[in-house]
């Protein structure tokens, strides 16, 4: 049967399970939309307010679901407004499919008004990108696309399609699934001599870590690493990409590793035998100086990339391949041990700060904030002060309740993650938290929170100030601070205001609880701005280029 390209594209994304589409239409996706139209008992489509917040949405949405996010987009300024987007989830191995339209066959070359070349600008930011020249390649490339996007260490794909090709036709038949094509991807690379010797190593180790990555959390591999863990009886720290991976409040949970790791866990890497890392890339952020990093410690390295292993730091052991059966086949190998005195040890570094009772601070408010909206809420931020006390401070128990940008660090991410996180939990409720310098770059989708009655809390961290800036200044450039402090100019309850939804200002735990009881009464989105000191800063922390036990605490 003959269908046009816009038809095709749309048939395809319905093949591949798709109903949720993030958006924002244009002249080369006109074609595209028409099609769309006839389709809206299928799709729902979410037009957010600028290409950014649709493809930081189609990221939050896979990050939350475990699907493939997509997003639509015209040529030219649609097209390099996602690119931000694509970067953060190259960077944190996000499933997603970013297609953009682009001028007619006829303008290309021309310099012809909205034409960029945008495959060109996404390659190194992407697993891969297509350049559709002939409707009749259409279907094939959308559905390689997608196996790319999810399979292996997933990624985001672009897909660029002229205006032409979305209205020229072709013969179109039903997909086939390659069966051969899709158990290639899962092939498991790994050797039963080095399972061996990882167990080996494992069996001989007195004070071992795991070091958690987001690959436990991709991988879907929570159940087999919690039953690994508990088999070995082996004390966990928690990437920030990974938090959720192993409940929180389990004794063996340590928490974050890394600059503003906790003391217990940075400590007990610096002091292992052996590390075992899992579905982690040793990020620069997570182990200071790359040649002081768990020095006395035997190292094996468990991931699906090969480029992974040893990249940034030699390793004894590796076992690259399917991160669940990897587990499973460790679980069954290794033996439980006490490790009475390790674990000991490990508590003895326990720290925490003196309370001002008085205070109205970041832990109190995250503290009062989970007591209130429970385990089951999904927990986006953007990025900052306010994320790294999130990370130390909510007790994450399951995977993908934990949605931020890591590895490229993006300030205006999380409020389009938080409409992609709700869009694909309807049945959950998602919480914002922000940074007033974070919010101002996308407090724009709010129209989107708005438009859709969205039930998102945005709790605001408001201390006029860019914060982590402001306090790597205090500590590194003698308190000169240049450029991080925010005037009170724009007042946040009339701008929640003007956008519909509800908006609380607090400034103490008891206005921040009846304020979120309110909003979980209501059902409905309420911004809540809690005013924080511009003083109040991330500990612990560890100097950049530092050895991760070298730990400022106050």
């Amino acid at each position: 049967m003959k269908r046009t390209g816009a038809q095709i594209v749309l048939e395809c994304l319905k093949e591949q399970g798709v109903d949720k589409i993030f958006g924002y239409p244009g002249g080369a996706v006109i074609p595209l939309y028409d099609a769309l139209y006839d389709q809206m008992d299928h799709f729902e489509h979410i037009r957010t307010c600028h290409e950014q917040g649709a493809t930081h949405a189609a990221d939050g949405y896979a990050r939350s679901t475990g699907k493939v996010g997509v997003c639509i987009v015209t040529s030219g300024p649609g097209a390099t407004n996602t690119v931000t987007g694509i970067a953060t989830a190259y960077m944190d191995s996000v499933p997603l499919v970013v297609i953009t339209g682009q001028v007619a066959s006829n303008l290309l070359g021309r310099d012809s008004f909205q034409e960029v070349d945008i495959t060109g600008i996404t390659m190194p930011i992407t697993k891969h990108s297509f350049f559709v020249k002939d409707v009749d390649k259409l279907a094939d490339t959308i559905h390689q696309a997608f196996m790319i996007a999810k399979s292996g260490r997933p990624g985001p794909v672009l897909i660029d399609i002229p205006k032409d090709v979305f209205l020229a036709e072709s013969e179109y038949t039903d997909y086939q699934e390659d069966r051969e094509t899709e158990e290639a991807f899962k092939e498991n690379k790994y050797r039963r001599a080095e399972i061996a010797e990882a167990v080996e190593l494992i069996e001989k180790a007195q004070r071992p870590i795991i070091y958690a990555g987001g690959g436990v959390i991709i991988a879907d591999a929570a159940k087999e690493f919690y039953e690994m863990v508990v088999k070995g009886n082996i004390p966990v720290v928690n990437t920030l990409m990974s938090l959720g991976s192993f409940p929180r409040e389990h004794p063996l949970s340590l928490g974050l590793v890394g600059m503003h790791g906790l003391r217990p866990a940075n400590l007990a890497v610096s002091n292992s035998d052996l590390v075992i890392a899992v579905g982690a890339r040793f990020s620069d952020r997570v182990i200071g100086a790359a040649d002081q990093f768990a020095k006395k410690a035997k190292l094996i390295q468990i991931d699906i990339d090969k480029s992974e292993i040893g990249k940034n730091i030699d390793v004894d052991v590796s076992l690259v391949g399917n991160m669940k059966k990897l587990l499973a086949e460790l679980t069954n190998q290794i033996r439980h041990k006490e490790r009475t005195e390790w674990l000991k040890q490990i508590r003895q570094w326990e720290w925490k700060p003196e309370e001002n009772k008085n205070a109205f601070g970041a832990k109190g408010i995250l503290e009062t904030a989970q007591n209130i909206l429970g385990n089951d809420v999904i927990v986006t931020t953007e990025v900052g002060q306010h994320q790294m006390w999130t990370a130390q401070h909510w007790k994450f128990n399951e995977p993908r309740r934990f949605i931020s940008s890591g590895g490229l660090g993006t300030m205006g991410y999380g409020l389009g993650a938080a409409i992609g996180a709700q869009i694909g939990n309807p049945q959950k409720r998602v919480l914002h938290i922000a940074g007033d310098g974070s919010f101002r770059m996308n407090c724009n989708e709010l129209a989107t929170v708005s438009k859709y009655r969205l039930p998102i809390i945005i709790l605001l961290f408001n201390n006029c100030a860019l914060g982590m800036v402001r306090q790597w200044q205090k500590l590194f450039c003698d308190g000169r601070y240049s450029q991080t402090d925010i005037t009170g100019e724009v007042d946040y309850m009339k701008l929640a205001e003007a956008y519909g939804l509800k908006g609380k200002r607090v400034e103490d735990i008891a206005a921040l609880e009846e304020a979120l009881k309110e909003a979980v009464k209501s059902e409905q989105a309420m911004v809540i701005e809690c005013i924080l000191s511009k003083n109040d800063n991330v500990f612990p922390m560890v100097p950049p280029g530092a050895p991760i036990d070298h730990i400022i605490l106050e």
